[in-house]
């Protein structure tokens, strides 16, 4: 009777046989795959969660480089029209030097003229101004090729070496920037000027415009 038990199929409908332990083998497998699989979600998440963090401080980014651009844009807009208007103060400027002091007092046509010139300068100065751009003062200053041209040196040994001894033509800044370098001599055969870092804060100008 035994021998005839022994030889019987199994019964695909029986309830699984409990293991040596009394666990089921099937639902501890099906627990790891979920266990794993619950797993591999998390770690899904946190790369999602990194890669959201990512994308939000890259638009940020971005959106501060625009802001800056437009920024940008807005205050140095009128910089092409400084530029040109700088050859307008050159010409008042000149217009003065052909009517001097002396001559005005001798005729007031002239000095009724010269009068008229240095207001309009003056005016012309105020929306320099107002716009950010002002004029450079680098007279018995150290030569800086960042914002001096230099187009002639003379020999001068009262002075140290690279001091600008005459302006030819006036330079300005438009708030950081340089609108125009400024055409200087430069003594030369003078003493040795110690290091001073540059004229006028040369480091980090910013020369775009």
């Amino acid at each position: 009777m035994s021998n005839n038990a022994s030889n019987n199929p199994p019964d695909p409908n029986a309830p699984p046989t409990p293991g040596a332990n009394g666990a089921d083998p099937a639902a501890g497998a099906l627990a790891a795959d979920v266990t794993a699989h619950i797993a591999a979600l998390e770690a899904l998440v946190e790369e999602l969660k990194k890669e959201k963090l990512l994308a939000l401080a890259e638009a940020e980014n971005a959106s501060k480089r625009a802001d800056k651009r437009i920024a940008d844009n807005a205050k140095y807009a009128v910089s092409n029209i400084a530029k040109a208007l700088l050859q307008v103060a050159d010409n008042l400027g000149r217009a003065l030097l052909a009517a001097p002091a002396e001559l005005r007092a001798s005729n007031d046509t002239l000095r009724n003229l010269a009068t008229g010139i240095e207001l309009t300068a003056k005016e012309l100065e105020t929306v320099f101004e107002n716009q950010g751009v002002r004029r450079m003062n680098v007279l018995n200053q150290p030569f800086d090729a960042n914002f001096h041209n230099a187009i002639q040196e003379v020999d001068n040994p009262n002075v140290p070496a690279g001091t600008i001894v005459q302006v030819f033509q006036d330079g300005y800044m438009m708030h950081d920037r340089l609108l125009r370098p400024a055409m200087v001599v430069i003594a030369r055969g003078g003493p040795k000027r110690e290091s001073s870092g540059g004229a006028g804060g040369a480091s980090g100008v910013n020369t775009t415009i």
